[in-house]
């Protein structure tokens, strides 16, 4: 297929009319607008707003290999998001290979995650993405960490690619058969990443990347997936250098499975649990943040 026939397509399964006619998902308010960019373009970002608001904020980054996928194909995911975790979520429609490759894409997640920042101050910010928006938000994560533009409370990475070699894919249990393949992941990377010299780059080789003081982080990985062990070598690396990480297996489930709730029961309970992980996450931060005046103040007691 050539890329648009294979855009197509992805937004077809990800919008397929499998849910009753007119339900678009849990009850939010969405809002579009545009975020201005420094070579002079601008991209658009969906805005929802939930019914009940816990004071959080989502900049949620889209997956489909940096090539395909967009605000819309992920639409009732991040309504999803945003209902379940009381969270106005940001989703970025962020500029994509091969027409704008590497560090385009990244470089746009930065600035949406900057203009969330600006746009809902005091909020709790967690930067969040699937499959290529999860290897795009840790490569955020770092720029904010090194720059101090953002401060982010938490991290969701759900099944991301960390190895652009395609070492630990080749290698895994499932390399096809599965949705995704190692030959799609190839596709993927020669499009978004077409000089191999950069793909020893930080933001694309996770796996040999600094990942301390990076923000606590959710990991979600699927079993029958090319990408299953690099997503585990992903969550273990980030504890190795010292980054809170709750992983959540998805026994049973294959590649895009927070795409499939609607019409996978173990796709949803999974879906689930990791938003339930990432709402512990921030609620003991919050905790955290509450406690240390407190606690500050009988030290001063004592002493």
């Amino acid at each position: 297929m050539t890329v648009e026939q294979a855009r197509e397509r992805y937004l077809a399964n990800a919008v397929r009319p499998r849910r009753p006619e007119g339900d678009a998902g849990p009850a939010v308010t969405t809002a579009d607008h545009r975020v201005d960019t420094a070579d002079g373009s601008s991209f658009r970002v969906r805005v929802y707003t939930p019914a009940s608001d816990e004071g959080r904020v989502v900049t949620y980054l889209h997956g489909g290999g940096w090539v395909l996928g967009d605000i819309d194909s992920h639409d009732w995911v991040c309504r999803i998001v945003a209902a379940s975790l009381g969270a106005v979520v940001v989703s970025a429609d962020y500029r994509r290979a091969p027409e704008f490759p590497y560090p385009t894409p990244l470089l746009d997640a930065i600035a949406a995650a900057r203009w969330t920042s600006r746009s809902f101050p005091g909020r709790d910010h967690v930067i969040a993405g699937d499959s290529a928006g999860a290897s795009l938000s840790v490569g955020v994560a770092m720029d904010a960490r090194d720059t101090g533009d953002v401060e982010f409370a938490a991290q969701l990475l759900l099944y991301p690619p960390a190895d652009p070699s395609l070492r630990f894919a080749a290698a895994g249990a499932h390399p096809e058969g599965y949705l995704l393949s190692v030959d799609d992941m190839a596709w993927s990377y020669d499009l978004y990443v077409p000089d191999p010299q950069q793909r020893g780059e930080p933001a694309l080789d996770l796996l040999g990347a600094d990942l301390r003081h990076l923000p606590p982080a959710v990991v979600g990985t699927a079993e029958f997936d090319p990408l299953h062990d690099e997503g585990v070598e992903l969550a273990d690396k980030l504890c190795v250098d010292g980054v809170t990480v709750r992983h959540v297996p998805g026994p049973g489930l294959v590649h895009g499975y927070f795409l499939m709730q609607d019409i996978v029961p173990a796709a949803a309970v999974c879906a689930r649990r990791v938003l339930e992980e990432l709402d512990a996450v921030l609620r003991s931060a919050r905790e955290g943040r509450e406690s240390a005046p407190a606690a500050y103040a009988e030290a001063l007691r004592e002493s």
